[in-house]
């Protein structure tokens, strides 16, 4: 989709970059790649766009969440569904996580990857009671920390497409030799 097609839309190519980053599991990781690789935004404007745009459902989450939680619990189905949610999640989680708390938040929304993004990383600190103001800086760290990484990565081109492509590989190997 070109700059003129967005316009021709209704859009600008800012506000599709700042929308983009909104979206969870797209988040900055997919908004930044559009910004500077399609839509030719430079990499400072796009930077500052797809943060802002993926920090600002951050304390929308952290806030809303408990009262939306306890509010759908009070219904049998709901109620069943959260609890086997959140004790699957609790067994399951990231033991980073749990002994580093807040640095581990952060370092595992820093992770630009699909899934480990900010949305995930405000459900996190909901489920582990984490502290709303340290939730909120930590999260905001780690993706400014994605941001740098995912920028990086765009700068070079399909050089940054092949490290990054091999970084996942890695990752994703060293992941199935554990099992």
């Amino acid at each position: 989709m070109t700059p003129q097609d967005l316009v021709a839309r209704g859009m600008t190519p800012e506000l599709a970059v700042f929308l983009t980053s909104m979206l969870p599991i797209v988040e900055l990781r997919g908004a930044l790649p559009l910004a500077i690789n399609l839509l030719d935004i430079t990499w400072p404007k796009a930077f500052a766009i797809a943060y802002l745009g993926n920090i600002i459902p951050v304390p929308l989450i952290l806030l809303l969440l408990n009262p939306a939680v306890k509010l759908l619990s009070k219904i049998c189905v709901f109620k069943k569904f959260f609890d086997w949610l959140f004790e699957r999640t609790r067994k399951k989680s990231n033991t980073v996580i749990e002994r580093y708390e807040e640095i581990g938040l952060m370092a595992f929304v820093a992770i630009p990857l699909p899934g480990t993004g900010a949305w995930t990383g405000a459900l996190i600190a909901f489920l582990f009671g984490l502290d709303f103001k340290k939730s909120l800086l930590v999260i905001g760290i780690g993706v400014f920390i994605a941001g740098v990484i995912v920028t990086s990565l765009c700068l070079l081109g399909w050089i940054g497409a092949l490290i990054a492509g091999l970084g996942f590989a890695v990752i994703a190997g060293l992941g199935f030799w554990r099992l």
